[in-house]
């Protein structure tokens, strides 16, 4: 799973839910699927906090050096 995209692992992720929905999967099968799943869902969370980490802004401080600060996405600036 090293080298799958995060776009990729989401399609099957879609793939997987649409399939257990279906109900024509044995319970074996579905087991195996769900399996699955939750190494795909891992994954995929995995990637999205590399992400979060990475997204970081450049802020020049009082005494005229950078720091780094999250990205506040969704708050109101005027706090």
């Amino acid at each position: 799973m090293a080298q799958l995209k995060f776009e990729d692992a989401m399609e099957q992720l879609e793939n997987i839910v649409q399939g257990l929905e279906e109900g024509e999967l044995t319970l074996e099968e579905s087991l195996a699927t769900f399996e699955e799943g939750m190494k795909l869902i891992k994954f995929c969370s995995e990637k999205l906090e590399e992400a979060e980490q990475k997204v970081t802004t450049l802020v020049q401080g009082s005494e005229g050096n950078l720091a780094q600060q999250p990205i506040k996405i969704g708050e109101d600036e005027e706090s």
